[in-house]
């Protein structure tokens, strides 16, 4: 039965972020996850992780300036000390938090920088990260994204993480698979899923189009949710979507589609 991680960073925004943590633990969920845990002390949030007995299953390295539209700096050449900094940060606040795995968001292509010099600086830049978070006992994930949302971010295809994962040389780097963004950007979610299970330690969902709940859209999810019942993964599944009508009012999905509550 697969595992569903409320993504606090989209869902329950009728609260304040740190009240999304009960309001999860009362929808029934187990784990949660968000993008960013770095605005808030750690101890704030690992006391609302314990209070409601909570795992965080996943937060992503620190991406740069957010606000004004960065999306990561993993491959930005001239950001190298940033992003190692940030690599340290995330640590303090796994280690805090319990978080066993984080993502690396690839960021969006630098203007006018040399195609050989993004991928090599993403490449080492990956293979630090893995190295030092290993060192703790944590895995890194990678996560390719569509670029219809997001224009120029630099890591778009299934293949291209996998290549990416194979040059680094090392063996703590992992696939983030998200199936929304899949869909956008080549389909073939089943067999992607099926062929690439040995890799893939996170998924995340939300239908297609509309970034909705599964079951607004295109998407077979009751198939996915078979197939991976199928395959045995053991993983957890983040549910990474912007509620249609409420969070609440939303949440029928679950049960619609053969998942507890």
């Amino acid at each position: 039965m697969s595992r569903l991680a409320a993504n606090l960073t989209m869902l329950f925004n009728e609260h304040a972020f740190l009240d999304r943590f009960e309001a999860a633990a009362r929808a029934g969920f187990r784990g949660v996850e968000f993008l960013f845990p770095y605005a808030f002390p750690a101890q704030r949030i690992a006391d609302r992780l314990a209070a409601c007995q909570l795992e965080l299953v996943l937060h992503n390295l620190p991406a740069g300036k957010w606000e004004e539209g960065e999306r990561g700096i993993a491959c930005h050449p001239d950001r190298v000390g940033e992003f190692r900094d940030g690599v340290g940060e995330a640590i303090r606040y796994a280690r805090a938090l319990g978080t066993r795995q984080i993502n690396c968001l690839a960021g969006i292509t630098p203007p006018g920088t040399d195609p050989d010099a993004v991928r090599r600086t993403l490449v080492d830049n990956l293979r630090f990260a893995a190295d030092k978070l290993g060192e703790q006992g944590i895995r890194l994930l990678v996560e390719p994204v569509n670029d219809f949302d997001i224009p120029g971010f630099y890591l778009t295809r299934t293949r291209q993480a996998i290549d990416l994962i194979r040059d680094t040389g090392s063996a703590n780097i992992y696939l983030q698979y998200d199936i929304y963004h899949m869909q956008r950007m080549e389909g073939e979610l089943a067999g992607t899923i099926r062929e690439n299970l040995d890799i893939i330690r996170h998924i995340q969902l939300a239908d297609n189009p509309g970034r909705f709940e599964p079951g607004t859209g295109e998407i077979n999810y009751r198939a996915l949710f078979v197939l991976l019942d199928e395959l045995n993964y053991d993983g957890w599944i983040g549910c990474e979507y912007k509620p249609r009508a409420g969070t609440l009012e939303g949440l029928g999905w679950r049960q619609a589609h053969g998942l507890a509550a």
